[in-house]
């Protein structure tokens, strides 16, 4: 799908990973409609990049339902917002469960639900989910976090089929560890050795690769991650004694206390 002159709706714009995306738009030639709950952070933005504000807590269903009515033109989404979901769930209370999975899998499926009847009338229209390769195979203090992910991620693939033909395209983004923004960098957390990151331009340069060949899945990390996630999603105990080995249960701990306070 061509994204220069196309109206692009990206949530989660406030974020590092969303700030990257949306000047990638940009310089593509997108016509930007920006979301966020923040707006001493959004419409700064909005205004540099030349996009509109929409200013939109994603946790609260009356604001979805508002800004899929104002961005009624928009042909791509981006759903790219989402929650911290790290540490073991016994520590979350039953809100805070409520309030993670609405906006890391409800809101997604919620608005393909609201936009694509628009994009399929138009013949034309691509959705992207943002996941993670959390998504692909399961990783202690995650389990909440893999349950957004995994669900996500059969979305995806699912809605994709359904509106084969339609003119619609579905796209899963799945990132590993994203070194100069997101989750993982604002935590401050560390990796086991041997485990590498990606910038977030080239979470930014999948996105728009996904869009414009219509790629089904697009996983962006080291080369070991990505085959690890394949090899972790098919063989669930080999991930399960690899990750003890490799202290990824530190890495979680690490990620659920500087996560902890954006629940």
């Amino acid at each position: 799908m061509r994204i220069a002159g196309t109206t692009v709706l990206l949530t989660g714009a406030t974020g590092g990973i969303g700030q990257t995306l949306a000047s990638a738009f940009a310089a593509k030639g997108a016509k930007l409609l920006l979301t966020g709950r923040r707006a001493e952070v959004l419409r700064p933005l909005a205004e540099r990049l030349g996009g509109r504000a929409i200013v939109a807590d994603l946790a609260e269903r009356s604001d979805v339902e508002r800004l899929v009515e104002e961005a009624a033109d928009a042909r791509i989404l981006i759903a790219n917002a989402a929650l911290p979901a790290s540490g073991p769930v016994l520590d979350y209370r039953p809100e805070e469960l409520d309030r993670a999975l609405d906006v890391n899998l409800r809101v997604p499926i919620l608005m393909s639900r609201l936009m694509v009847p628009r994009m399929v009338e138009a013949g034309s229209g691509h959705l992207v989910m943002i996941g993670s390769l959390s998504g692909r195979t399961a990783s202690p203090g995650a389990a909440l976090y893999n349950a957004a992910k995994f669900g996500l991620r059969g979305f995806a693939l699912g809605l994709r089929q359904d509106l084969h033909g339609t003119g619609v395209g579905v796209s899963l983004v799945q990132p590993g560890f994203v070194g100069d923004a997101g989750m993982f960098a604002d935590a401050g957390s560390s990796l086991p050795t041997g485990v590498r990151t990606v910038p977030s331009r080239r979470v930014a340069a999948a996105t728009i690769r996904a869009i414009e060949r219509n790629r089904a899945e697009v996983n962006v990390a080291p080369l070991e991650l990505r085959l690890g996630s394949a090899i972790g999603g098919l063989f669930p105990s080999i991930a399960e004694r690899a990750q003890r080995g490799a202290s990824a249960s530190e890495t979680s701990r690490q990620l659920a206390n500087g996560q902890r306070d954006k629940r």
